[in-house]
């Protein structure tokens, strides 16, 4: 009887220490550190915690780095407001990519209609729902991409240097689009103006 007594006190004494300092929030030693307290970010959260900590973190891919499978990135910078050096310099860049086999142009006709549709037109022509003929929300006229002689004329490196940073009223789709698919739209659009000049 007397075991058993001395048992149960030494389980009452232990259930009060242990339960009198209220919660424990420190758990002293921690095995794996980064699971305990995760740095993980939130998608479009501030990264100024991390560079607090010393960690610089810029959401871009390392600088010389290649995407596998993806083709070389592109050589020429955006230029500055009011330049246009590399512009003119990206006349002599050709396309990488050979000529697209059908599936790839299926796939190209898709991101044309997605991306380029909307102001170029599914046609080409430069009427597409934001213009409207001048009756859309989109008071001035997009390129006519098969008789513009200014878009018939352009390089290939000059159409992927409009793509990937906007020129003139055109937005940047170098965001949006890899740089395979951009060079993919400049096949499909000189693909298409070669028919029109047929």
């Amino acid at each position: 009887m007397r075991k058993v007594s001395i048992i149960a006190l030494s389980v009452v004494v232990a259930g009060m220490v242990g339960c009198s300092s209220g919660p424990q929030r420190d758990p002293g030693k921690i095995y794996m550190p980064d699971m305990a307290y995760s740095r993980a970010l939130e998608t479009y959260s501030s990264t100024e915690a991390l560079q607090e900590q010393g960690i610089n973190y810029t959401r871009k891919p390392v600088a010389g780095t290649i995407k596998r499978g993806e083709a070389y990135p592109f050589p020429y910078a955006q230029d500055t407001p009011g330049e246009e050096t590399n512009y003119k310099a990206s006349m002599s860049v050709p396309n990488p990519l050979p000529p697209l086999t059908n599936d790839q142009r299926v796939e190209a006709e898709r991101l044309y209609l997605i991306h380029c549709g909307i102001c170029h037109g599914s046609n080409l022509d430069g009427n597409g729902p934001l213009y409207k003929g001048g009756n859309g929300p989109y008071a001035a006229a997009p390129r006519n991409l098969l008789a513009d002689e200014i878009v018939v004329n352009m390089p290939a490196g000059q159409m992927f240097y409009s793509i990937t940073y906007g020129k003139g009223m055109m937005g940047p789709y170098g965001p949006q689009l890899t740089t395979t698919q951009r060079w993919m739209l400049v096949h499909y659009i000189k693909d298409k103006q070669a028919e029109a000049k047929k």
